[in-house]
């Protein structure tokens, strides 16, 4: 298939529904298709820097914007969770992370930030020859890792020679990040872990304001030691109000 219809298209990447029929379906790449935001919709909805879709290929095509270090020319590149664009011409870098409502937000860090990413880990094996790789939740592999490293720890990787600079254990007291679910772009730290043997282990989290919540196991991606974050985080710092507070927060600031 090549084409997404506007409708089937993710809710969060904020299309209106008549802005079209179609929305621009990713190409395939390291982040799955509902997880990801196409290089259009990043810099046309998003940026603003384009007004259509033949600007952004006209964009891309200049070889302007780098995802994750790497030129990209395809306009529907899926670039996804803790991927950072670069744009050297207007020196700005972004990560993407989602806020607090469940989308990417458009999150621009520093230049020092720009050198690292988070990678969770989802796989580690013995390759041929008695290799041990692991591989990450964007798609690389990553040869002779610490030992130590285990499936759903994150690796903060330095992105021009994609070695392991760092790794942060999944243990409970540790910050982390939700990146699937009814939780979506929430912060907290880890509570503890119900193990279910044939099912989905569950998580507990308890955020920065005490509100405890529970996801699965897969939707939790580490992202801090203790309470230090390895990673800025966008406005809200991952805390999600109720409909309530957000009102009495939005009353007040009017005032």
């Amino acid at each position: 298939k090549k084409h997404l219809k506007r409708l089937a298209a993710p809710k969060s990447w904020m299309l209106d529904k008549l802005g079209g029929v179609f929305a621009p379906r990713p190409s395939t790449g390291p982040h799955k298709l509902r997880e990801s935001l196409p290089m259009v919709v990043f810099l046309r909805n998003r940026l603003k820097y384009a007004l259509n879709g033949s600007e952004v290929t006209k964009i891309v095509m200049q070889r302007l914007i780098k995802v994750d270090g790497k030129v990209r020319t395809d306009p529907n590149y899926p670039a996804g969770f803790m991927d950072v664009i670069t744009i050297d011409k207007t020196g700005e870098y972004f990560r993407l992370v989602y806020d607090v409502k469940g989308r990417f937000a458009i999150h621009r860090i520093t230049a020092e930030e720009a050198q690292y990413k988070l990678c969770k880990v989802k796989r580690v094996q013995v390759g041929p020859k008695g290799i041990p790789f692991l591989t990450t939740h964007d798609g690389r592999t990553i040869r002779y890792p610490d030992p130590l490293v285990k499936v759903n720890d994150t690796i903060q990787l330095d992105i021009a020679t994609s070695k392991i600079k760092d790794f942060i254990k999944f243990e409970s007291g540790n910050l982390c990040m939700i990146t699937g679910g009814r939780n979506l772009g929430r912060v907290g730290t880890i509570i503890n872990r119900e193990r279910h043997p044939g099912s989905f282990d569950i998580v507990h989290v308890k955020d920065a304001l005490g509100h405890l919540f529970a996801t699965r196991l897969n939707n939790v991606f580490i992202i801090g030691k203790g309470s230090k974050a390895y990673i800025s985080l966008p406005r809200d710092k991952g805390v999600k109000l109720s409909i309530s507070e957000e009102r009495n927060k939005r009353l007040a600031a009017k005032q």
